[in-house]
């Protein structure tokens, strides 16, 4: 995949040699494609949430708020696998089906943020909380989904 162009250039960086991939992404200070793509979805889902951009999944976000848990997204697609598993796969692979998932991860003090540098800043100190381990070709990897996955101990 596209992350092996990143890890192939990685390796030609002077002073990353015997290193592996996660290894010079956290010594370049560099996220992984995967961590990228995720964390744009976060600043799109945050924008689309203060009317700065139109709904560009087609699925009608639903924001609501709650006092304890912050903006949350509610009314996350279904899908009945059993009529078009194809269709089913590429609609929950979309970018609006996983940036649902990955918006209802964000801690409160992040999606309440009034600001697009204050969220930005917010969602970085939550990203750097949580190893970013890509799938590569070769490499054994943790979970690199959000949703899914343990913070750093």
């Amino acid at each position: 995949a596209i992350e092996n162009v990143q890890r192939c250039f990685t390796r030609r960086v002077s002073g990353m040699s015997g290193a592996d991939y996660w290894e010079r992404l956290s010594r370049l200070k560099i996220m992984s494609l995967q961590r990228r793509r995720q964390r744009f979805a976060f600043i799109q889902f945050w924008k689309m949430y203060h009317h700065l951009v139109p709904d560009s999944t087609g699925l009608r976000p639903n924001f609501k708020s709650d006092g304890r848990l912050g903006v949350r997204l509610q009314n996350c697609p279904r899908f009945n696998y059993s009529v078009d598993r194809k269709r089913a796969n590429q609609l929950f692979n979309s970018f609006g089906v996983r940036a649902y998932s990955l918006w209802n991860c964000l801690p409160t003090e992040v999606n309440t943020c009034t600001t697009l540098d204050s969220f930005k800043s917010s969602l970085g100190v939550f990203l750097d909380g949580f190893h970013d381990r890509p799938s590569v070709r070769s490499y054994s990897a943790i979970s690199n989904d959000l949703s899914k996955v343990n913070r750093k101990v």
